[in-house]
């Protein structure tokens, strides 16, 4: 029997899938696209990205209207389905002008160039040239497994029928934040369990100290090194679910978030059948071209694991594409954009002063605040912090971060000086419009600039004759010193006086 056969079959039509088969598909080849879920769009589109973000401006726009008000559930995710629906015919429409074949049901090998499709109705089979398994990631289940309503994974966010009045979560990681901190936005009460005592690693440190502080101030609360023990669920008038830890201590909660991690979706797809192997967590292992261990198969997206950003899957599919192809891509830029959509949000791209400290590169710090820029005002965040790090030799920009309103946006500014090699100097002739948030690129520049400035002036009495007391504080009279600088001062006054 004669299947259809393609240039190129994506297993998954979320971003990486979507771009890989609408890259094949511009390079002549016949392409297509398996998709299990209920949406065009994959785990992305479905339970995954688009959802939370959806959320979060539903949360927001809701306590804008209403300052003290505590919305229903269901008014929340009816504005997340119609973002759903829309952005699922986008994709399907985007796949479609393109020849790209959708085929709908569950994947799996059959042999290396062989696929069968379970759908509602009988398999089929397809054969390709080239395949590219984009399938995404699933939460971690939590003991016990999911209870509706009352222990869930992020996936069931988007069927909750009635807020709750108590939330836990446990994982501080990326996903438990934003939606503990969308939780507590609209009033609800939330304590935050995770087993380390730092969350978000990667992020700069004083971000994070601001995140957490913001959150707090909306009556989060956060147990950090501590790890569950066991979950018990007591169905009374009111169920509720008991997280005991290994401290002793005892979490009670209407609802129980868990969001501990997730593994690639790879389970189904009888990998053994290909001649693949997936490690511990579902993930798959790739070259710099995505291709896996059999050179035909390539991998990207969240199944081959970090970055597991929807923006960086959507290049990762286009350049697999480009390479099985023989249509040589450019590399995938370095600097890529991090985007955390807490309330409020955060966004960095390039290093962090973490990271800078250890390798012992030489760096400055600009920091502009939300409560110096005009825009700030006018978007009433006063809390929002923004700050660029250069190189105090060459005065290139090494990374931006920033917390507050409009920081994914924000932070492209900088991706862009960043990926172009600039440094302060831009940002020093630069004009920006006014009011934007865009001018805390201006006050951080200016702020590194002062402190280059302060510490050349110091470094050059240094080289010349001893100077008395009166002529150290001359020279930092003449200078409109922040806290850093005044620290840098304090340092150089206690050196002399000893």
């Amino acid at each position: 029997m004669n299947h259809p056969h393609f240039d190129l079959v994506c297993i998954g039509s979320g971003p990486a899938g979507q771009r890989a088969a609408i890259q094949a598909a511009k390079l002549g080849r016949r392409a297509a696209v398996i998709e299990k879920r209920r949406v065009i769009g994959g785990i992305c589109l479905d339970t995954g990205t688009i959802p939370s973000k959806t959320l979060r401006e539903a949360v927001l726009a809701f306590r804008r209207r209403q300052p003290d008000g505590r919305p229903a559930a269901t008014d929340l995710l009816a504005r997340v389905e119609d973002v759903i629906r829309r952005e699922s015919e986008v994709i399907a429409d985007q796949l479609a002008r393109n020849g790209v074949e959708l085929l709908r049901g569950t994947a799996s090998f059959v042999d290396p160039h062989t696929l069968r499709i379970q759908g509602d109705g009988p398999a089929e089979q397809v054969t390709a040239d080239h395949v590219l398994i984009a399938v995404g990631t699933t939460p971690l289940a939590p003991p016990g497994g999911v209870r509706p309503g009352l222990v869930i994974t992020s996936d069931e966010v988007g069927g909750l029928e009635t807020l709750p009045r108590r939330l836990v979560v446990v994982g501080a990681g990326v996903i438990g934040l934003e939606y503990a901190s969308m939780f507590a936005e609209i009033g609800v009460n939330v304590t935050v369990v995770d087993r380390f005592e730092r969350p978000l690693p990667f992020l700069d440190r004083e971000i994070v100290d601001e995140l957490l502080h913001q959150m707090r101030n909306r009556n989060v609360s956060f147990r950090f090194g501590e790890s569950v023990d066991r979950l018990e669920t007591v169905d009374d008038n009111q169920p509720l679910a008991a997280l005991h830890l290994e401290s002793g201590k005892t979490l009670v909660g209407d609802l129980v978030l868990f969001s501990t991690g997730r593994v690639a979706a790879t389970e189904a797809l009888n990998l053994a059948k290909a001649g693949l192997k997936a490690d511990a967590r579902g993930r798959l292992q790739v070259d710099a071209a995505f291709r896996t261990s059999v050179p035909h198969i390539s991998a990207a997206g969240d199944v081959i694991g970090y970055p597991a950003l929807a923006a960086t899957s959507m290049d990762q599919g286009r350049l697999a594409a480009c390479a099985m192809f023989h249509d040589e891509p450019e590399c995938m830029a370095d600097h890529f954009p991090v985007g955390i959509y807490a309330i409020p949000e955060i966004s960095m791209v390039g290093r962090t002063e973490q990271e800078l400290t250890e390798a012992r590169i030489p760096y400055e710090v600009g920091v502009a605040r939300y409560r110096e820029i005009a825009r700030g005002h006018i978007l009433q965040d006063d809390s929002g912090f923004f700050k660029m790090l250069f190189h105090r030799e060459t005065r290139q920009l090494l990374g931006v971060h920033a917390i507050g309103t409009g920081a994914t946006e924000l932070i492209h500014i900088g991706q862009a000086v960043l990926g172009l090699g600039g440094g302060l100097d831009y940002f020093l002739s630069t004009v920006f419009n006014y009011p934007t948030l865009a001018e805390c690129y201006k006050t951080a520049a200016l702020d590194a600039a002062n402190k280059l400035a302060m510490a050349d002036r110091l470094a050059q009495a240094r080289r010349g004759p001893e100077p008395s007391e009166r002529d150290v504080d001359d020279l930092l009279s003449g200078l409109e010193l922040d806290a850093d600088e005044d620290e840098h001062a304090t340092a150089f006054t206690t050196r002399r006086r000893r």
